[in-house]
């Protein structure tokens, strides 16, 4: 059985390889003529790779002329189609939050800068090194976003500083107490060979 198949197959080969062959010198010089047409008028190809070029700026656009769909927050100063609420994303609300080692603290702010929603680890009754802790955070965040959300805020936008404990909890804290997070954005100082550092301890 193994030998008739081999033999099938072998027959087989032969006779594509033969039509193949055949074929070749006309599908060569079909595509030798083609090549050689195109190269002779390159001036009636190049309106047509050009006019892609100016329908992309329409086709980065929606049908209403609103830019279109993307799933990231617009970098500042960049036209966006997102909306939230009705808002665009520079009108959201601010979360500022400070996590230092020793304590969190949460300021909610409009767009313009002005305080609506202030609270910390403190405030809510923790002290000394309890105030240092993810909980405590946790509890300032939800405490925030409680306080925010009777003011009528429901999206907000999150900037975070400092590299305390309380970093993440406190955004979770916001967002279970009601608040829409939208972007998380770190903007922790770092510095630049700033400070001379104390010098080596003796031992």
């Amino acid at each position: 059985m193994f030998k008739l198949n081999g033999s099938l197959l072998g027959s087989i080969k032969k006779v594509c390889c033969s039509s193949l062959c055949s074929r070749g010198a006309a599908s060569l010089q079909q595509e030798v003529g083609s090549v050689s047409a195109g190269q002779q008028e390159p001036s009636s190809q190049e309106p047509s790779s050009q006019e892609p070029s100016s329908q992309e700026p329409s086709a980065a656009r929606g049908s209403t002329g609103e830019p279109a769909f993307s799933l990231y927050a617009p970098l500042p100063g960049q036209d966006s189609g997102l909306r939230w609420a009705g808002q665009r994303f520079d009108q959201l609300p601010i979360a500022h939050i400070k996590a230092t080692y020793n304590n969190t603290h949460i300021q909610v702010t409009d767009s313009a800068g002005l305080s609506l929603v202030r609270t910390s680890c403190g405030t809510e009754g923790f002290k000394n090194i309890k105030k240092s802790t993810p909980i405590a955070a946790q509890t300032a965040g939800h405490s925030a976003a409680t306080k925010a959300t009777a003011k009528g805020v429901t999206f907000v936008r999150v900037m975070l500083k400092g590299l305390g404990p309380g970093r993440l909890a406190a955004v979770k804290g916001l967002s279970m107490g009601g608040l829409e997070v939208v972007s998380v954005t770190d903007n922790t100082p770092l510095p630049h060979n700033g400070c001379r550092p104390r010098k080596a301890r003796r031992i």
